[in-house]
Formats: structure tokens, sequence, C-alpha cells
């Protein structure tokens, strides 16, 4: 039994003096906790807007959270993450056309102009130029998995395309690689520049796949033509559309949202 309690229990068997009394005192520790919970309330509010004003910042968040963000990187790639563990697959009946999600314009794009430019393969070597063709000789793959937005949505997809691990058998990173950086950069669009940072250990996990159709049919510009990343155990913000450049690299690349303040991992 609380004071309260206490109190009007006792005044129920006392006399009308008592009672005023009681309900005194219930009045003066009503407004004492009122006035508490106001000082408290208003020193968190000014210690949230202190925070945001003058706590210095890493890539658009407060260094603070972005140390969060990265024990949680850390945390998720050294203990979570395993090549083995398969994202869900469904049927492929299943599968359903995503949103478009451009991030502003959808810009045009001349396939028969595309090449994939190919950096970092080390020892002085030159970049390499590839073609669709030059995909098309690779094994080719095919799974239907979950596409799933930051933003909270959802969508089942069919892809078809390349296997990242069988595209570095081929072009294999050198000795040292840890990280592969990828670039979209539409001509003509500079607004549609984006640009991803991944584990390499990430992107030869055997579901993460250069797309090159999507429910049966090439991709259409709209859903990145001619070449997209699907790696269904990160979050579509890692699902980078219309590639135009692959890099390996031995120091951790830069990321289009984490920029913004979001988590470089990214995973789900």
């Amino acid at each position: 039994m609380n004071e309260h309690q206490e109190m009007a229990q006792d005044a129920g068997e006392a006399s009308p003096e008592a009672v005023r009394e009681a309900e005194a005192r219930i009045r003066r520790l009503s407004r004492r906790s009122f006035l508490w919970a106001g000082l408290a309330t208003g020193a968190g509010v000014g210690g949230l807007v202190a925070f945001n004003k003058y706590a210095p910042e890493s890539n658009g968040a407060k260094i603070p959270l972005r140390k969060v963000l990265g024990f949680n990187e850390t945390v998720a790639q050294r203990l979570f993450y395993r090549p083995t563990h398969r994202a869900r697959e469904f049927p492929r009946s299943a599968a359903e056309e995503p949103r478009n999600n451009y991030k502003g314009t959808t810009p045009v794009v001349d396939l028969a102009a595309w090449r994939l430019r190919l950096s970092g393969l080390g020892d002085g070597a030159e970049d390499r130029k590839l073609t669709l063709a030059d995909l098309r000789d690779l094994p080719r793959a095919e799974q239907t998995t979950e596409l799933k937005c930051i933003e909270g949505w959802s969508t089942v997809v069919n892809w078809s395309g390349v296997r990242f691990v069988d595209f570095a058998k081929k072009y294999a990173p050198p000795s040292g690689t840890e990280y592969v950086s990828m670039l979209s950069e539409p001509a003509d669009y500079p607004d549609e520049r984006y640009y991803v940072g991944l584990h390499l250990a990430d992107c030869l996990h055997p579901q993460t796949l250069l797309a090159t159709h999507m429910n049966g049919t090439p991709l259409r510009v709209e859903h990145g033509a001619p070449l997209r990343l699907v790696i269904p155990h990160k979050y579509g913000i890692k699902n980078i559309k219309l590639i135009t450049s692959i890099a390996y690299a031995r120091e951790r690349p830069t990321d289009y949202w984490y920029e913004q303040g979001y988590d470089w991992y990214a995973g789900l």
C-alpha cells in the first residue's frame, strides 16, 4: 500500500479536520511531483537540444551515435554473418514488380553504349571495360528473394544474372582485398550519381548477384538496367542500380547513405 492509499484509508476513520489535512497533503505531494516531472522533462529536452546543436558530427551522424553504429556493424559482421546463412527464397509464382525508387529522375540510358569499368585489380593492371557479352559468358544463376527497403516496404522479386563469386573467379581481386566499391554514374544525370561500399565477404555470398534480368525479362531502366546488384541480406540501399563501375579496395570505401548518417553495413 502506497502513501496516498494509507492517507486515504486513515481519512475514512478520522475527523473532518484530519480529512482536510490529508487532502491538503495529497495536493502538496501532487504539485511537488508535477514540478519534479516538469523539471526532469525540461532537462531532458534541453539536453537533446544541446546535443543536436553542439555535439560534433561524423559522416552525417553525431559522433556518439556513429560509434554505436560502428559497434553494431562490428557485432553483425563478426558474430552473426555467415556465408552459409541464406536469405529466404520463394517460389517463382510469388514474384512481383518492385517500386522504381530512383532518388530523383529516372535516367535515360543508352544500353548499347554501356560499359562496366572494373578497377583495383592490383600490380599495375589497367582498368577493364566489360560489356554485357562479357558477363553472359559467365555461369547464369537465378533466385527469388525479398527486396527490403529501409523505408519499410518489401517485395518478392525473381532475379537472374551472374553470381558475384563467379564474377570474382573470372576477374579476381588482388591479395589483400577486403572491400568492394560500386558506382552508378549515369551520363548526363549528375544528380543520380550513387555509390555503395561493401565487404568483399558479403559480395562473395552465394546469393549476391550481378543481375541482368528481373521476373524473367531483361531489366528495364527504372529497375537498374542493364546491371544492378542484388544482395538480399542487405537493405535495398545497398542494392545499387545501373552499376557503371566496380572497384576492389583494401581500405573501406565511402557509401552514399553512410555519408547521410546511416549505417555503413546496412545488414538485415
